[in-house]
This record gives C-alpha cells, sequence and structure tokens, in this order.
C-alpha cells in the first residue's frame, strides 16, 4: 500500500552570497506547503531533511530544482506513515556541518572531495586488502550500525574529526573509503584527508541510505540512525544482523532514543524492559531530575527551551 507521506533527506554544497535573506525565504516556502523538518543553510550551502505529504515534498524538490544554485542536490525519498517532524525550523548557521577546523575555508567541497562512488561501486570495493572503510559519523552512530570491519572513531561530534587525523596516519597507503549517512560528512572528511597528504580517498556517493536502497545494504550491521522521529531505519534486505546493546543492560537491542532528561538527553540504545523500568531515562540520576519529560515509548522529544535564569550582581 502507498504511503501518504515522505521523508526527503539532502545536502547541496554550493555557495551562497544571500543566504542569511535566503533562510528567511526558505523557511516561508516550507510553511506554506506545510513540510516539517530541520534545514540548514549556510554560505557554503543547504543541509536538511523535511517530511510532508507527497505533493508537498514534489513542490519542495521542484522549488529546489528551480534555483539554479542547487542543481547538483540528490534528493533520498523515503515512504513514511506519518510525518517524520512535529514543526519546521530553517536556520541560518556557519556551516552546514561543522568542520571543527579553526579556518573552515581551509577545504572547499566545491573544489575538490574524495572520489565519488556510487553504492554498487563501493560494494565491489569495500573487501579488497588495500582498502579501509572508515565510519566518519559519531559514536553514538555507529554503535547502532555500520559496515563490516569498518574503521570507527571515537567523536561524540562531527567537528572532532580533525583531532583524528594523527590516529588515521597508518592507512595513508590504503584506499580510503569513507562514508556516512547521506554523504554530507564526507564531502568534508575527504576533502580533509585529502588536504592532509592521504592520496586515495573515496566516498560513498549518497551515504549509508542510498546504499541500502541501491545495493540493499549488504554487509551494513544494524540499523542506520537518522535525525528524525523515526531515530534509525533498516538498510540491510540481504544479510541484517544486529549490534547495538542496551547501554543499561547490555541485551541485544536496536532501539534508540534520548534520554528523558532534557538536561542530559544523550543518544543511547535501552531495551525496552529498561525503558519501562528507568521511564526513558538513562539512569536513575536522570529518572529523578525534576525537568525529565513523559515517556511514552518512543524516545523522541520535541526540544523545550531551557528555563532562563536572570542575571545579577552575585551571579
Amino acid at each position: 500500500m502507498r504511503k501518504h507521506y515522505q521523508t526527503l533527506l539532502y545536502y547541496c554544497y554550493s555557495h551562497i552570497q544571500d543566504a542569511e535573506q535566503y533562510t528567511a525565504n526558505h523557511l516561508k516556502f516550507c510553511k506554506s506547503v506545510g513540510l516539517t523538518g530541520r534545514i540548514i543553510i549556510a554560505d557554503e550551502g543547504l543541509n536538511g531533511t523535511v517530511s510532508g505529504t507527497a505533493e508537498a515534498c514534489k513542490a519542495y524538490m521542484n522549488y529546489i530544482y528551480a534555483d539554479g544554485r542547487f542543481n547538483a542536490t540528490e534528493f533520498k525519498i523515503d515512504e513514511v506513515d506519518k510525518p517524520s517532524f512535529i514543526k519546521i525550523h530553517c536556520r541560518y548557521k556557519s556551516e552546514i556541518v561543522y568542520s571543527g577546523l579553526k579556518d573552515p575555508s581551509y577545504i572547499d567541497p566545491t573544489k575538490q572531495t574524495g572520489k565519488h562512488l556510487e553504492p554498487k561501486e563501493f560494494a565491489e570495493m569495500k573487501d579488497r586488502d588495500d582498502v579501509v572503510i572508515l565510519d566518519v559519523r559519531s559514536n553514538y552512530e555507529h554503535k547502532m550500525g555500520k559496515f563490516k570491519n569498518a574503521v570507527t572513531l571515537d567523536i561524540d561530534n562531527f567537528r572532532e574529526f580533525p583531532e583524528m587525523i594523527n590516529q588515521l596516519a597508518q592507512y595513508k597507503d590504503k584506499k580510503i573509503l569513507t562514508y556516512c549517512t547521506g554523504g554530507i560528512k564526507c564531502e568534508k572528511a575527504s576533502a580533509l584527508l585529502l588536504k592532509e597528504g592521504f592520496k586515495d580517498v573515496y566516498q560513498l556517493h549518497g551515504g549509508i541510505v542510498k546504499y541500502g536502497k541501491e545495493a540493499e545494504g549488504k554487509d551494513f550491521e544494524g540499523k542506520c540512525y537518522v535525525f528524525d522521529n523515526r531515530l534509525a531505519v533498516d538498510v540491510n534486505t540481504v544479510n541484517p544482523v544486529v549490534i547495538s546493546t542496551c547501554g543499561n543492560c547490555g541485551t541485544t537491542t536496536q532501539k534508540m532514543i534520548n534520554c528523558a532528561n532534557p538536561e542530559c538527553n544523550i543518544h543511547f540504545t535501552q531495551c525496552d524492559a529498561c525503558g519501562t523500568k528507568l521511564d526513558g531515562a538513562c539512569s536513575i540520576a536522570c529518572q529523578t531530575h525534576p525537568r525529565k519529560r513523559p515517556y511514552d515509548g518512543t524516545g523522541y522529544y520535541v526540544k523545550i527551551p531551557q528555563p532562563v535564569v536572570a542575571k545579577t550582581k552575585f551571579n
């Protein structure tokens, strides 16, 4: 049965001279067609995940392509039972993915990145002896799922990636195949690797999401973390396995949640039994926190603003 809603994952590195004004116009259009989602716009391009009816999503894709700056945008489309967000957020920021570099202009994905591999090309190369598969995502993402035999990084955010370059130096003589959720982080990761002297760098075009659609997700173990209220999606239809475990009891589970305490809000895997016992919190301390949110079994929450504390001369 055809589902009535879609979720679009996309990005495009393209220089935008009027990025702040474009952000305001972009938000206005999204509201006009009834989309929900999160969009980041910067001078270097745009990055987003939006959701809505098939008609609204079609109107949005037409809106993007009508602007010649974004002709290279590739949309990954998922059919969903309901919108994957509650609200629409469209914000101007300094980068669409924070690079962690003191001078972000040190790399420019519009000029130099790793060689793009289509999913089937990636599948053919990944098991060669002269290849290293490099996951450039954060801890909570690759703990949920990753490619078999991939090198993972102990980072909590992509902005920490530049700090890992020295650790990766041992692979300089190998072909480096980078991958991430949709491809956007690989654009910067592969560009930085090339700048730092790595000679043979590739990236999975369209990321894990496209790999699942076009190469059946073979050898991707676990689920793929996504940045909407689905939290994680299936990828592998050939040889799936579960690799993630409950952060509380160690039981095998694929359920990813946010801690119910908004002041903690960590991403972690938690089985249903521990979710019930701790009411969606990661610990007893968070379970008894006065701001703990009601747990509905999903582990997804609309962001609650921190309370404003008035400053005084004694603060």
